[in-house]
């Protein structure tokens, strides 16, 4: 189920610049793309997928799988509303993969059968380890949000394996990347997650930490509040005020959400209302079974209330931080926060 929407691509570009720069796309690639495209969804020259996908293709014919698989990254960008869409996405996987030979850690990729709503669902992860990282070492699943996907932030998940001496597991939530086939509910999604986190325990040496960065910190505040895993991580996630009746949606969110939900046309206001709050953590928040949490965003996100990191002040074995001079997920500051959650998981993890 998938449906597309008005959507204007100088919007896309305004908010995700500095990201498609920061994820190691030249700027002068990234402005003529910018430049040739004018229409959203069309797969046809001046179509954000057609043009993007040229890009893919120039950086493929010379050996640069690395950049075919981030060009195609935001060729699929932001949803798999449509063919051309789930074409770009098959692409990016391919050529990731091709370009896993020149990964500086370890690399796997397996295709875990987990229990999902009284049956089995297949779901796609990537493992990544430090050369010679020791296999009784500790596991740290990570994933991204509506529209960042695990091949996306590629970069980061590199960094994290890297510094903080974890195998990290990368996967795409329910409703988005590979896992699009399955709707993005609060139980479902949840369960797909502790099939992971199952999965975590046996390949490591038990202990696991659940990373999640912007709907991603939903899962891993979930998993933290319910002490699913051993250690929990939320970047920018949403938890409370972000599902309240009434919240409006910035940068074309609301299609990418209500495609992420399972719609297949747009839904109204109500419809998304009535779904969302669904979604709220009060009931755990309420609990105090809690495991050890990081919860850090930043200060001026467009996307999630300043209270669901605030929120999380007062409870024991928890660090909360609000980033200044910053936005959704703290992403501009990344290289300051990202040595915060690495010393945070290393001393939580090793007791």
């Amino acid at each position: 189920m998938s449906y597309v929407w008005p959507l204007d691509p100088r919007e896309l570009f305004v908010e995700r610049y500095p990201q498609m720069l920061g994820f190691g796309l030249p700027a002068e690639d990234v402005d003529a793309t910018r430049a040739a495209i004018d229409d959203m969804w069309p797969d046809a020259p001046g179509g954000w997928v057609h043009e993007w996908s040229r890009l893919a293709e120039s950086y493929a014919a010379t050996g640069r799988h690395d950049l075919a698989a981030a060009a195609y990254g935001w060729a699929k960008f932001p949803t798999l509303a449509d063919g051309p869409k789930r074409s770009a996405l098959a692409r990016q996987t391919e050529q990731y993969t091709l370009s896993a030979a020149g990964f500086p850690v370890d690399f796997e990729r397996r295709v875990l059968t987990v229990p999902h709503r009284g049956g089995t669902a297949q779901v796609a992860i990537h493992v990544l380890a430090a050369p010679g990282l020791p296999a009784e070492a500790p596991v740290t699943l990570a994933s991204g949000g509506v529209d960042s996907w695990k091949m996306d932030l590629h970069s980061l998940w590199v960094q994290l394996a890297l510094l903080s001496q974890t195998r990290v597991v990368t996967f795409d939530l329910a409703g988005t990347g590979e896992t699009s086939h399955l709707p993005m509910t609060p139980d479902g999604g949840t369960e797909i997650v502790e099939g992971i986190v199952a999965e975590a325990r046996r390949i490591g040496n038990g202990k696991v930490a659940h990373f999640g960065l912007s709907m991603g910190g939903y899962y891993s505040a979930r998993t933290g509040l319910t002490a699913a895993v051993d250690a929990s991580v939320v970047l920018g996630g949403p938890v409370e005020a972000a599902f309240a009746p009434g919240r409006g949606f910035a940068f074309g969110m609301e299609g990418i959400v209500g495609n992420a939900l399972g719609f297949d046309r747009p839904p109204s206001s109500d419809e998304l209302s009535d779904v969302f709050t669904s979604f709220d953590l009060r009931p755990y928040l309420d609990q105090d079974a809690h495991a050890p949490m990081l919860v850090i965003n930043g200060a001026d996100d467009v996307h999630i209330p300043q209270h669901d990191t605030l929120v999380f002040g007062d409870r024991r074995d928890t660090r909360v931080e609000l980033v200044p001079g910053t936005g959704h997920c703290a992403i501009s500051k990344l290289p300051e926060v990202l040595p915060v959650i690495v010393d945070w998981l290393k001393q939580t993890l090793n007791g």
